[in-house]
């Protein structure tokens, strides 16, 4: 065979190694090596990231993710999964963010790219069962911190999804959220666009837990009573008192110079539910209320979390 032959032989077959080499460790290799998931395989997943807040009677916008049955249900808006079509399922929108809010609520962080992965493959093949038997226990809506250790975002954030959530979001039960205030994440749930809800380090002086508590009207939830238990409003005041942390466990800034909107009962010593207020000269006074009846309050954060009163009628 003549040299330039060989050589032309040489690299022809060099070139079909390179590319079947290529074809086996390509995208399409790489699926081929990612078995689909069943739900027995995905449920310890969702029982970690979800199952907190979507479970039993309770569960955010009627959506169980604690059994197979109750992700085919879906919630109280249509389904979440469409069987085939990953794209078009509600609960990889939520999950990837293109719906909001994104889940899950304790996020971030989010679901890693390769769990989110596992999610849309299992709807492409139709929601194999698998082995129920090897399915795990779903979680408990209840998430309390270990002895010793801080009161975070993820901790309450499946009380505020469970309890709250249904009508401070976007489309909820009563249509928008109620005064704009949304429960839908952790930054929402600190925002100060009109007032601030949450003062970090001062329970006292933050709108939510007064509302919980009904010192603030309306209480809360809406759809109470039920309220919220004493255990209940205990961890929402400890998150707050330690700082609002967020998943991290970092605590929030206190929004100095944010508007507060507090309502209570006025004490012999001035203050509001045992809230220390600060009156200043300028402050506003109609019907200065006595000890034993109710006060509205408005005014701002100042340093530490104090309110500094801008005005206060009795009610």
């Amino acid at each position: 065979m003549p040299r330039h032959a060989v050589a032309a032989n040489l690299r022809a077959t060099l070139l079909i190694t390179l590319f079947t080499g290529a074809a086996l460790t390509g995208p399409a290799a790489q699926a081929q090596a990612q078995p689909t998931d069943t739900w027995a395989t995905l449920a310890p997943l969702l029982a970690e990231r979800c199952v907190m807040c979507h479970n039993a009677s309770a569960a955010a916008a009627g959506l169980r993710l604690d059994s197979l049955e109750g992700v085919k249900k879906g919630s109280t808006r249509g389904p979440v999964v469409q069987p085939g079509n990953p794209a078009n399922s509600e609960i990889i929108r939520r999950v990837k963010g293109s719906s909001l809010p994104r889940m899950p609520m304790t996020g971030p962080p989010w679901l890693p790219d390769a769990d989110v992965a596992r999610l849309e493959r299992w709807i492409a093949a139709g929601l194999p069962e698998g082995n129920p038997a090897s399915a795990s226990a779903p979680a408990t809506a209840a998430t309390r911190p270990a002895p010793g250790q801080p009161v975070t975002w993820v901790h309450v954030a499946p009380l505020l999804a469970t309890r709250c959530a249904q009508c401070h979001t976007d489309n909820g039960a009563m249509g928008p959220p109620p005064e704009g205030y949304r429960l839908t994440s952790y930054e929402a749930t600190l925002a100060v666009a009109d007032r601030v809800r949450v003062v970090p380090g001062q329970p006292g002086a933050s709108e939510l837990l007064r509302r919980v508590q009904g010192h603030s009207r309306p209480r809360m939830p809406y759809n109470g009573p039920p309220w919220l238990s004493a255990e209940d409003t205990q961890l929402i005041s400890d998150w707050i008192a330690q700082g609002a942390r967020n998943a991290q466990g970092q605590p929030a800034p206190v929004p100095v110079g944010a508007k507060v909107r507090l309502g209570g009962t006025m004490d012999a010593q001035g203050r509001l539910d045992g809230l220390p207020l600060h009156i200043g000269p300028g402050a506003r006074v109609e019907k200065m209320p006595r000890a034993g009846e109710g006060a509205q309050v408005r005014g701002r954060v100042g340093e530490g979390g104090r309110v500094e009163v801008e005005r206060v009628r009795g009610r």
